[in-house]
């Protein structure tokens, strides 16, 4: 069989270089009416985690580092898969973990599945054929539009727990609040989409300023947070942290 599909495709180049076109030419077209500003954002929950130890071996890097993490990431609930890479001094773990959704959510994806309009296959309805799926896409606002919609405030922040320089358990919590009726105000975006995108935009000033520098692989930990978050709040992006010597007690 692959020599067959072989010699049909060299000898009907003219076929080959036309179904190329046209595939080309509806990549573009759904690209043009790609939603970047989906919400829900359908992509996972992913944590990356890169651990670097100079003058460890991959195999010691495997050892004290790796393998800890995953152990450790396992039991967490939600967890789909974990995959993870050791270099020579560089360890990278990669955490996926199950898309929650709420319970408004979940009924109604629940009851579009028992009544069938969840479905892909054409229905004929008054001599048109037509997928139940595309009808709920098309009476449902497009997700571009709900932004103005949208009240409340989304908040994403970096929990971390261990020991201070006392000696004493400490828990750091470093946390940002976006209002979506001020980004949508100020940048025309929704809160999740501007608080996505501000981050990585920072972190490419700090680079082309030089405020932070380095070769090879260098992953966040390798940078100086300081100036990061001075930045942010140069931007006009409140942050705030709040400072646990020990769990439960009240924030300073």
């Amino acid at each position: 069989m692959i020599r067959s599909l072989l010699v049909f495709g060299l000898t009907r180049s003219a076929i080959i270089v036309l179904g190329l076109a046209v595939f080309c030419a509806g990549g573009l077209v759904a690209f043009s009416k790609l939603n970047i500003e989906a919400y829900p954002n359908p992509a996972p929950v992913i944590l990356e985690i890169t651990a670097q130890a100079a003058g460890l071996s991959a195999e010691e890097m495997e050892k004290y580092y790796t393998i800890p993490m995953e152990v450790g990431l396992y039991p967490t609930p939600g967890v789909v898969n974990i995959r993870s890479t050791s270099f020579y001094g560089l360890s990278f773990v990669r955490v996926t973990f199950k898309y929650g959704l709420g319970v408004e959510f979940i009924d109604v994806l629940r009851v579009l599945d028992k009544t069938g309009l969840a479905s892909t296959r054409p229905v004929r309805v008054r001599g048109v054929d037509v997928a139940p799926r595309d009808l709920v896409a098309a009476v449902l606002p497009d997700p571009a539009t709900l932004g103005e919609r949208m009240r409340g405030r989304t908040c994403a922040g970096t929990w971390v727990t261990g020991t201070g320089k006392d000696g004493r358990p400490l828990e750091v919590y470093l946390y940002h609040v976006s209002d979506n009726t001020e980004t949508m105000a100020w940048y025309g975006a929704q809160a999740v989409v501007w608080q996505t995108a501000v981050n990585p935009v920072v972190a490419l000033e700090m680079l082309a300023s030089g405020a932070w520098q380095g070769a090879g692989v260098l992953g966040p930990e390798a940078f100086d947070a300081v100036p990061f978050l001075d930045r942010l709040r140069d931007r006009g992006e409140e942050w705030k942290i709040d400072v646990r010597a020990t769990r439960g007690s009240t924030p300073r």
